[in-house]
């Protein structure tokens, strides 16, 4: 060994290891599940429905005469003098049918849609883990079910201000308040209303995981929601009441009184959460374990 060589052969030998790349969480698979529900015509058309809901209710009650005007209760007593009732009114009459049968269709779909066009079992060999799969379906869900409710309040508000126009609110309580703060208890409602939805959305999420036809999901959902309405309205079954999807749903009128009683909604927050965490568990319980065939 030559003098030259002998610090390089003496020099210690290090190992470097090559930096691990930062795996960055990527949106994409949202975005794309995103684009898929609002960019269907079928759910534009259903979400064109939600919406004509309001402009009817604000047409026939500016062209009724007080003697033969909507008799639905106080929202709609409301309306001629003020516009925004118009929103509330709507929500009240969408949310016991309408508004379920919407989220229903896109949970029914999540999973069952893909099973029946083939394409789950190549979704998942992307590769697209199964849980964060249902992930990305049920953010979806989340998503839809807060953008009809805020658009059947939005329409209401917009058609309500511009025929029968603004001015102080009389809440359910008689005290009065002026425009910006009752829009943010219409806010408020839409917000708490949408959460009841969600959890309508993790029952059919976990149905939809049973089944590869979406529309017998979606009816299936529906019908329970129908049945958890009829269920609610027999007093008889009292002892059942708490326990089911929807009887919380109504206490949005907590929202519009002064002070707003925080006790039942948190009762109705409580309520959804549970149904969300039981249903989602299911779901990934079943999917997990689920022989993907299609």
């Amino acid at each position: 060994m030559s003098a030259a060589e002998a610090p390089a052969a003496e020099a210690p030998l290090t190992t470097v290891t090559p930096a691990r790349p930062v795996r960055r969480v990527s949106t994409r698979f949202f975005r794309s599940e995103l684009r898929l529900i609002f960019g269907r015509r079928r759910n534009w058309a259903g979400m064109a429905l939600l919406a004509a809901v309001p402009i009817v209710i604000a047409i026939a009650t500016k062209v009724s005469t007080p003697a033969d005007g909507p008799q639905g209760g106080d929202f709609f007593a409301s309306i001629t003098s003020n516009g925004l009732f118009v929103a509330l009114a709507a929500l009240s009459v969408e949310l016991p049918l309408f508004l379920p049968i919407a989220v229903a269709a896109i949970a029914g779909d999540s999973i069952a849609g893909e099973a029946n066009t083939g394409t789950l079992r190549y979704l998942l060999t992307v590769p697209v883990h199964r849980t964060r799969l249902l992930a990305v379906k049920y953010a979806a869900v989340v998503v839809f079910a807060f953008a009809v409710t805020l658009l059947v309040a939005a329409v209401g508000v917009a058609i309500g201000l511009a025929l029968f126009g603004a001015g102080p609110v009389t809440l359910l309580s008689g005290t009065q308040v002026g425009t910006g703060p009752a829009l943010l208890r219409l806010l408020a409602v839409c917000a708490y209303l949408a959460v009841g939805l969600c959890a309508l959305g993790a029952v059919g999420l976990f149905v939809s995981t049973l089944t590869e036809q979406p529309m017998g999901a979606a009816i299936a959902v529906t019908m329970l929601c129908v049945t958890s309405f009829i269920l609610d309205a027999i007093p008889q079954l009292g002892w059942l009441h708490p326990y089911l999807l929807t009887h919380h749903w109504q206490d949005f009128g907590e929202l519009l009184r002064d002070p707003v009683n925080l006790g039942g909604l948190r009762a109705g927050l409580l309520s959804a959460a549970a149904y969300v965490v039981v249903f989602l568990s299911a779901a990934w319980a079943r999917f997990g374990g689920r022989d993907v065939t299609s």
